[in-house]
């Protein structure tokens, strides 16, 4: 081709690209203007519900958009947001061109409801020319609790009838007599007393701040799991690890006898502060008619005691089979029933229910050391402080708060429970492997001497 017919193809090609990309830069320029004119209003119908997790919900929805100057929607789309995509998802993308001549979408938009908790979602506005988004006002709130199920029932109602069997059984163990000898000098008792109702409830309020500072949730589980009372698995580890039995059941019927005062002492004081945070409020009736259905079956165990010495040594020797089972029932029929609770699990909930225990055996230890107690006895006090009842725990979270709070809350004292045993299988282990040790080295120093005697 001639150089002459060349050269002026060459500039319409230069000035048509330039001229291109300076139409497309002042549209974006004009509407990147206009988008800061958008106004995007959403109407959820209706705009709170509580709804039942792995379900799938058609939730109705009105969306209109005003622009004063009548801004083009075809660069634009609405999309929907959950806050938090563990506990829903949503994948509708609504284009502009469904939108009417008034600017209004409504219909019907899908989401998976995948785990329980305050899902939240909210509708995003986006300029797919000028990358700019903006959030429409109004949000959707759905509160997903777990579907009622027959053995959610099942637990609750064994777990409570465990219980006071097992408070009957304490009242019909308690030695009135070796109480009285211990309480002229109940230095043990006192050292236990304070390790179980002041470092516990003050540990497990720490903790739960630290670890969990925006999970009123968390905070909440960890402090009823710190309020309870002594587990009756600790006269268990107390017999296993050759402490000092009378001192452990003596300060297991104390701690849980005290625990209808203490427990709601702390949970109407400290405890209310962490339900202040959480906007929640304290169920004073339930925690009251809680502590009176506690108070009953002891009071049959003590009544039992005095009017039917017969059943009462029957009762006695259940006492330990009895509280272990009550642990190992709870615990397994926990993870059963609620597997969804591993769900829920993370470092900071596996160091919640490490710390708890762990640091309440230390503490207790060094307090009963400093105090001058014997090796026995600080080891005694030491378990019953770090061992916490966490099936009481469990019941008072799930007879207290309201779904969702109950279910996701039930993961601190089984996470606790969980994690209070190995220090104390550590420390048996230990003894054995030391016990064997001792036992070599004290045979291989007799053979050698009965073989010098018998040369």
């Amino acid at each position: 081709m001639h150089r002459r017919t060349v050269f002026p193809i060459a500039l319409l090609r230069v000035v048509a690209v330039v001229g291109a990309n300076a139409i497309i830069g002042n549209l974006q320029q004009v509407v990147a203007v206009k988008a800061e004119n958008f106004v995007c209003s959403t109407v959820f119908s209706p705009n709170e519900s509580m709804v039942p997790m792995d379900t799938v919900l058609k939730q109705l929805v009105k969306v209109q958009i005003s622009d004063i100057e009548d801004n083009p929607l075809e660069f634009t789309s609405i999309h929907f947001i959950s806050e938090n995509s563990r506990l829903a998802t949503v994948y509708d993308v609504i284009d502009g061109h469904e939108f009417d001549s008034d600017r209004k979408w409504q219909g019907n938009i899908t989401i998976n409801l995948r785990f329980m908790g305050e899902a939240h979602i909210r509708t995003e506005l986006l300029n797919s020319l000028t990358n700019i988004t903006k959030t429409c006002r109004n949000i959707l709130k759905l509160t997903i609790i777990r579907k009622p199920r027959a053995i959610d029932y099942v637990f609750t109602g064994s777990v409570a009838l465990l219980v006071s069997l097992l408070y009957i059984i304490f009242g019909a163990a308690l030695d009135l007599t070796i109480l009285r000898t211990l309480l002229r000098r109940p230095v043990g008792p006192t050292i236990g007393f304070l390790s179980q109702f002041l470092f516990m409830p003050l540990l497990s309020y720490g903790i739960g701040y630290l670890i969990f500072p925006n999970s009123v949730d968390m905070q909440l589980g960890l402090f009823f799991t710190g309020v309870s009372p002594s587990g009756g698995a600790s006269n268990m580890w107390a017999v296993i690890l050759g402490g000092n039995i009378n001192l452990s059941i003596l300060m297991t019927t104390l701690s849980n006898f005290a625990a209808f005062g203490m427990m709601p002492l702390w949970i109407f004081t400290l405890g209310s502060m962490i339900f202040a945070r959480g906007n929640m409020r304290v169920p004073y009736e339930n925690i009251t008619m809680f502590a009176i259905s506690l108070i009953v079956p002891l009071a049959i165990g003590l009544a039992i005691q005095k009017f039917s010495p017969r059943i009462t040594r029957i009762l006695m020797r259940l006492l330990k089979p009895a509280s272990s089972c009550l642990i190992l029932f709870i615990v397994i029929f926990a993870i059963i029933t609620n597997l969804y609770l591993f769900e829920l699990f993370s470092w900071q909930i596996v160091l919640g229910g490490l710390l708890l225990p762990w640091l309440g055996y230390i503490l207790a230890w060094l307090l009963a050391k400093l105090l001058h107690q014997n090796a026995v006895d600080s080891l005694t006090i030491a378990i019953e402080t770090g061992i916490q009842n966490t099936g009481i725990a469990i019941f008072l979270l799930r007879f207290s708060l309201s779904p969702p709070q109950d279910d996701l809350t039930t993961v601190i004292p089984v996470s606790v429970a969980i994690m209070t045993p190995f220090p104390l299988l550590g420390i048996y282990l230990y003894k054995k492997f030391a016990t064997r040790s001792f036992k070599d080295n004290l045979s291989d120093d007799i053979n050698p001497s009965i073989q010098d005697a018998s040369g």
